[in-house]
């Protein structure tokens, strides 16, 4: 049995003569939880956005459960791309929520359009789900209303509510002053605990250090480095990975 949630072979993607992803290829097994970690324009956040088809990739493989995505840079059928990426869900570092509506309604929206649930059912689950991540007295607050760390939060609640078993996070903490950083990273270490399959491109070294099953080091459109925590941060085997390290420090 295939145990792999996400596979990615020799993916490419080129904005014109820029190429910006260079034949990408991992593994993501299910439960498993791996950083993205690389300096700024080293292709992290393209390469996880091309797993939810939120761009499109010039070549190369994405197989989401084994079900192909693009296969040798040929696309599925719409019909099979949405049902593919109706199970991730994705974290953004600008939280696009929707300013007009209260808190617990913008956790409702996207089921409601698309799962036929009761309404009663979507008030249980996204009730539930602002308790998990420490928001059960904002449900009938506003964005504007909010802390950075708690429309991030609310944000990753949203991602939930369409019960994906895979959550992509693309630097969910850039936005937000540090103080608040830390209140979003023990909702993802949460999460992390029960299991769930996440991508997680991150600045946050000691979170990646702390949380993370396997770090990827990317830099210039490749996957440089692969391993373990200990193995990337306590003993890089590539002069690049050192320099970024070092640069980024503790």
């Amino acid at each position: 049995m295939n145990t792999n949630a996400i596979e990615v072979t020799d993916l490419k993607k080129s904005f014109g003569q820029l190429d910006v992803l260079k034949r990408v290829s991992f593994n993501v097994k299910a439960g498993e939880v791996v950083a993205v970690i690389g300096p700024s324009g080293s292709g992290k956040s393209t390469m996880l956005r091309s797993l939810v088809h939120l761009e499109d990739v010039t070549g190369g493989t994405i197989r989401i459960h084994d079900k192909a995505l693009v296969e040798n840079g040929q696309y599925a059928s719409a019909g099979d791309i949405k049902s593919i990426t109706t199970g991730m869900g994705m974290v953004f570092q600008h939280f696009n929520l929707f300013p007009h509506l209260t808190v617990q309604d913008n956790l409702e929206l996207a089921p409601k359009l698309v799962k036929k649930v009761s309404k009663a059912e979507l008030r249980r689950q996204s009730t539930e789900l602002l308790a998990k991540v420490g928001l059960a007295d904002k449900a009938d607050a506003y964005p504007s209303r909010l802390s950075g760390g708690q429309k991030q939060r609310v944000a990753i609640a949203r991602a939930m509510m369409m019960n994906p078993d895979i959550l992509l996070f693309d630097e969910p903490t850039s936005a937000l002053d540090p103080e608040l950083t830390g209140e979003v990273l023990r909702v993802i270490k949460k999460l992390a605990e029960e299991h769930m399959t996440m991508v997680i491109v991150t600045h946050e070294m000691n979170f990646a250090r702390d949380v993370a099953d396997r770090v990827i080091f990317m830099d210039n459109g490749e996957i440089a480095e692969s391993g373990t925590p200990e193995q990337i941060f306590g003993n890089p085997q590539l002069e690049r990975t050192k320099v970024f390290l070092n640069r980024v420090g503790d």
